[in-house]
């Protein structure tokens, strides 16, 4: 079952591993052992995972049960040459490995249990070359590196390597231009590459790359799949903010269920830390003239608006110096708003927009430069919330379903209603009553369920509405678990606020994280070019609407991976069967998945070498979700990690795929490599960067 828990911290990938954040070996099996010579030096300062190998070693003399538990040594290390063997021929050197194999084979019943491994590895000197007992420095790294070494990864770096020991420059300029499709300044990139992944500072100087430091490169940022030019700021943030995508939470305040669930301030913190932009902020009338915070007619717990107030003060700008958009939920008497409005004003000061950029009234939205033009890092534009068309005695649990509706503008205290300048709440009487009497600084809300009704009758008019006013989507009130809806759904229209509860892990989230880790975490994402024209014909029910410049193809080989981490509170002995699913989220007519044959019994070091394959009809809107799981032939398959990404950040050639967790990353050998994504070819939209094609990905307009 895939038993996800609540999100402790803001990763941008996750593993399933409860908890504890020790990862756990999930393969009772050694990896196949090779014997090479030591490398000139240890690995550099960004293999410290060292720590994280050391218990899946040790662990196995716990796991085993003694004698009890037999394992068949490694088809691999049968079948593969050791590189230091290379001189040996095959039949010799299997011939070699098996009268070892018998010499530690004590029972004779063609299996070894882990105390014959031990003096397999002893009688061999595989690692004590000292005899001491013990693994010191260098020995340590030889038996790491034996585990550690991944004959997919060598079998690359001999392609480009004339004597299969080290990339000279040329060499590895050549990898990076037939492989990594780097087609500009290859010959400096090289010269950082080497500078920053070689660990041997002999290499360094005659400006090679070994083995260790190519690895060290695949397991980079600069290798990862995700393009490292689009992990920093590199969308234009000068256009109107309807034309961006803006990472939304719905009722900020809860870091459990709707019902009786805890509220606290951490969950703001989680939110801005994640580069959440649009907060929500319930207030209700509190003892002693203090207005509160929390889920009205619910049992959730309260904490006072001032408290709320200071933590978006302290973390606000943190993670993004782009604007912050609070969304007052006000259920307040006008004597408490007026607190409200003083609050705000005392703590946040200077860092509050209470006025339009131009000191007039606002005619069109700000870009989410508003806070540089202002001269400040950042701002918090608040906007208020109100619902006239659900009454105030409404049964349903949600916190737009049940606000109160404050009957005329009266009701509103003067003082708060000065400090909302832009995103003003408007009622939504239609597309055509809105293009008539709406102004773009003002915002409507829709419960899920009716955006989607919008989207399947009037796909077109919504994307046309969003180009030019903020629109706001929120959870269902019957969500009293603080489940989620699909994002995509709704960015497929280009809504920009699509609200989720942050607190709840899973695919949506999932999908959130992945859209919003580019662009340097900020927050905004651009919207594709023809979501942002008022008059576009784009139907995202209807691909063929508007001319588009055809489909292309996504193909991706994924190869393998290594020390996957094992099911949260699975049995000791249990061994993860991974596979590899990979999901595309997108317009209805891209929805696809596609998933590998499962490995049996390997968590340690799955080759699956399969290609997939997805044809994608509006890939601008398109995230690629990669899944790994555990097999289950009785039920259903468990949760092993995930990492997803929007298809335009994607960087083809042999990039590495980094796994996460719930409670932090796991270290680059826990990595698989998927290769050759597809280029990007749609250079006509200036939003997105071009890529050149590849050879082993080609695409299909």
């Amino acid at each position: 079952m895939d038993q996800r828990e609540k999100i402790d911290q803001y990763p941008s990938c996750r593993h399933h591993s409860g908890r504890s954040h020790q990862l756990l070996p999930s393969s009772p099996s050694p990896a196949p052992i090779s014997f090479h010579p030591l490398g000139p030096a240890s690995p550099a300062p960004e293999c410290a995972c060292l720590l994280w190998v050391s218990p899946s070693v040790l662990g196995w003399r716990e796991r085993q049960q003694k004698e009890k538990k037999p394992f068949d040594i490694p088809q691999p290390l049968l079948s593969q040459p050791p590189r230091f063997f290379s001189l040996a021929s095959a039949l010799g050197l299997r011939t070699w490995i098996r009268d070892w194999f018998q010499k530690a084979d004590k029972n004779k019943d063609g299996r070894m249990n882990f105390k014959e491994v031990q003096h397999l590895l002893k009688m061999m000197n595989a690692a004590d070359k000292s005899e001491s007992g013990t693994l010191e420095g260098e020995e340590f790294v030889l038996f790491y590196k034996a585990l550690t070494q991944r004959e997919e990864v060598l079998s690359l770096f001999q392609d480009f390597s004339e004597d299969g020991k080290k990339l000279t420059l040329l060499e590895l300029v050549d990898f990076l231009q037939q492989e990594q499709l780097e087609s500009e300044g290859t010959e400096e990139l090289a010269m950082e590459l080497i500078d920053k992944y070689e660990p041997s500072e002999t290499a360094k100087a005659r400006h090679v790359l070994s083995a260790d430091g190519f690895l060290m490169y695949l397991c980079s940022p600069e290798g990862s799949i995700f393009n490292p030019r689009h992990q920093a700021l590199w969308q234009d943030m000068t256009q109107p903010l309807c034309h961006y995508f803006i990472s939304s939470s719905h009722n900020t305040y809860l870091i459990e269920d709707q019902i009786r669930g805890q509220s606290s301030i951490e969950g703001y913190i989680r939110a801005l830390k994640r580069g959440c932009r649009c907060l929500e902020v319930d207030c209700w009338d509190g003892p002693n003239g203090e207005p509160m915070v929390y889920h009205g007619h619910t049992f959730t717990s309260k904490i006072p608006f001032r408290e709320v107030v200071s933590t978006l003060g302290k973390y606000a700008f943190q993670t993004s110096e782009y604007p912050v958009i609070l969304s007052l939920e006000n259920h307040c008497s006008v004597e408490q708003q007026d607190v409200l409005a003083q609050q705000l004003k005392d703590i946040l000061g200077e860092q509050l927009l209470t006025a339009t950029t131009d000191g007039h009234i606002p005619t069109q939205l700000p870009s989410p430069e508003v806070g540089t033009e202002h001269g400040h890092a950042g701002h918090r534009c608040p906007g208020w919330e109100w619902d006239e068309e659900v009454p105030c005695h409404s049964p349903l649990i949600g916190s737009h379903s049940n606000i109160s509706r404050l009957g005329d503008r009266e009701s509103l205290a003067q003082a708060l209603s000065d400090c909302v300048v832009y995103c003003k709440s408007v009622s939504f009487r239609g597309f055509q009553e809105a293009r008539s009497h709406s102004r773009p600084s003002e915002i409507s809300s829709f419960a899920e369920a009716k955006a989607r009704k919008l989207i399947r009758e009037a796909g077109n008019e919504f994307v046309r509405h969003n180009a030019w006013q903020l629109t706001r989507i929120y959870p269902s009130g019957m969500r009293t678990d603080s489940s989620n809806y699909s994002p995509q759904e709704m960015w497929n229209v280009g809504c920009q606020i699509v609200a989720l509860n942050f607190q709840t892990a899973g695919a949506e989230m999932d999908l959130c994280d992945g859209l919003f880790s580019q662009n340097g975490c900020c927050g905004y994402v651009l919207k594709p070019s023809f979501m942002r024209d008022k008059g576009t014909l784009f139907n995202p029910s209807d691909p063929s609407s508007w001319e588009s410049p055809g489909p292309v193809t996504l193909t991706i080989q994924v190869i393998s991976g290594q020390q996957l981490p094992k099911v949260a509170n699975s049995k000791a002995e249990a061994v993860i069967d991974p596979l590899v699913r990979v999901e595309i989220h997108g317009v209805p007519a891209d929805q696809a998945h596609q998933e590998t044959k499962y490995i049996e019994n390997n968590g340690f070091n799955p080759r699956w070498d399969e290609t997939l394959q997805f044809q994608l009809h509006v890939p601008e809107l398109a995230l690629v979700r990669f899944v790994v799981e555990d097999y289950d032939k009785t039920s259903r398959n468990d949760f092993v990690g995930q990492f997803t990404l929007a298809f335009t950040n994607i960087k083809p050639g042999e990039p590495s795929l980094p796994g996460g967790g719930e409670g932090g990353k796991l270290p680059p050998e826990s990595f698989f490599f998927p290769k050759s994504l597809c280029p990007y070819p749609r250079q006509t939209h200036t939003d997105v960067a071009g890529m050149s094609s590849h050879p082993q990905a080609k695409l299909s307009p």
